[in-house]
């Protein structure tokens, strides 16, 4: 967890900024923290990062678009030196907010870093003994803003990343009606594939696989949202939203199914293309649906295949294989990691990758 004295420092980044940019990771996690950082701050603009698996230069003209004055990078486990060097040349402080667990992460800035003064790195995954830890950023958000009308969004955010926060059961008591379980839940995706509040937490994960701007347009309505009960409500601010949310549940359906079929012993893996980038999603279903399986789930691209990863220790397993191949990337979590290779290398992965698990 982060330290008191980490919190109260971002606290003060937040106070200090008067028009911030929010760089955050596209999935519900990053969403989740964005949006509580902004309803705390009442300040900002939000930027859902697709680039993988880092945050790249590309972005950074972004914070000079919105004329920001301070950057704030939410959940992103990678950024990019070009980045760091563009926002350093506009002079904005750079506070970096995330839970992965990376070796050389923060080299790739370490330069940047003992240059000046101007980035700050906050991630319980670096601390020291009982501070050491990997909670959802989304849960770090939450722990710096404390508003109590925003614990439906910091639940939300937690379960998609796959934890069971310790502020669940005052959710319970004040959302009873997106509970209606009589069951202890101890699995996070017990409540993101079990009840009204994991469909809501899907439908906003779907949404952020939409264009630019009905992100941007989700990110308003969410934004002024009082509680988990506006988000499906009929009204115009949230009709691109509702509208993609049923295209995207039937495709992602459909794929389930399909993956289903592809168990071959301790092993499923599976692969497909199209225009939906949604393995991550995929491979997290399968997991609840197969425990104790290993969950390969690669989403072909071109030449370039993006692999979600998810089973006992999967990320040991995946770091001895991406030495094995050409210009491979990947990380994330002990049992929970993503990959990015060569499709023409997806056969010697998948080989490489049952040897291991022998």
């Amino acid at each position: 967890m982060l330290t008191e004295k980490q919190i109260e420092e971002i606290r003060e980044h937040l106070e200090k900024a008067q028009n911030p940019i929010f760089y955050y990771d596209n999935d519900l996690d990053g969403l989740c923290s964005f949006l509580l950082l902004r309803r705390y701050t009442g300040k900002g603009k939000g930027v859902a990062v697709k680039s993988y698996p880092d945050l790249n230069a590309q972005y950074a003209k972004k914070a000079q678009e919105l004329k920001a004055d301070y950057v704030f990078v939410l959940d992103k486990p990678l950024i990019a030196k070009e980045f760091v060097s563009e926002i350093d040349a506009m002079q904005l402080p750079l506070v970096w907010i995330d839970h992965h667990d990376i070796e050389g992460s923060e080299k790739s800035i370490e330069k940047q870093i003992e240059k000046d003064n101007s980035i700050f790195i906050y991630n319980p995954s670096k601390n020291k003994g009982k501070d050491k830890s990997s909670e959802p950023v989304t849960y770090l958000c939450y722990a710096i803003t404390k508003r109590k009308e925003d614990l439906w969004l910091a639940v939300m955010g937690c379960i998609a990343d796959h934890y069971l926060p310790s502020f669940v059961n005052e959710f319970e008591k004040q959302y009873p009606e997106f509970w209606v379980s009589e069951k202890i839940f101890t699995d996070p995706f017990q409540i993101y594939y079990g009840t009204e509040t994991g469909k809501i937490a899907q439908a906003l994960s779907f949404g952020l696989k939409d264009s630019i701007s009905h992100v941007v347009q989700l990110q308003n309505f969410l934004i002024s949202c009082k509680g988990p009960s506006d988000v499906f409500q009929e009204m115009e601010s949230n009709y691109a939203f509702r509208k993609r949310y049923l295209e995207i549940k039937r495709k992602y359906s459909s794929l389930v199914e399909s993956a289903k079929e592809c168990v071959f012993g301790k092993l499923l893996f599976f692969e497909y293309s199209g225009d939906l980038s949604i393995s991550a999603e995929i491979s997290n279903e399968l997991s609840f649906i197969f425990p104790g399986k290993y969950i390969l789930v690669a989403y072909r691209k071109g030449n370039i295949s993006n692999i979600s990863l998810r089973g006992k220790n999967v990320k040991d397993i995946l770091e001895k294989i991406l030495k094995h191949l050409n210009g491979a990337t990947g990380g994330g979590h002990d049992d929970a990691a993503g990959a990015r290779i060569r499709t023409d290398e997806l056969p010697k992965f998948r080989e490489l990758f049952e040897k291991g698990i022998e």
